[in-house]
């Protein structure tokens, strides 16, 4: 992965079949926790977005195959993130609603 696949969005060639809904807990605002999600999120093909909650955690919603959220989700829980992750709660089931590209919100 180069630099500048953080700022791509690379086109899903067919419908996701997996969604992951994630949380992550922990010193993960102000430290580009979100920027780092996308930078994981878009070369392996995903759509969706990482958002800011006010209780200080950030939501991550992702699509695309199964094996991209069980390695976006191998990611979040990794230990090696942007700032700290304390904690993450995360299902994955089918995916609804549709997104275009990765959001940062």
């Amino acid at each position: 992965m180069g630099f500048f696949d953080i700022f791509t969005d690379k086109a899903p060639a067919e419908p996701a079949e997996a969604q992951l809904m994630a949380t992550a807990y922990g010193h993960v605002q102000g430290v580009g926790f979100r920027w780092w999600v996308a930078g994981i999120a878009k070369p392996l093909g995903m759509v969706g977005y990482a958002k800011n909650m006010d209780d200080g955690s950030v939501e991550i919603i992702a699509q695309g195959s199964a094996d991209a959220c069980e390695q976006l989700l191998a990611e979040l829980t990794g230990g090696d993130t942007a700032g700290r992750v304390d904690h993450v709660d995360s299902d994955i089931t089918q995916p609804v609603g549709s997104y275009k590209g990765f959001g940062i919100y």
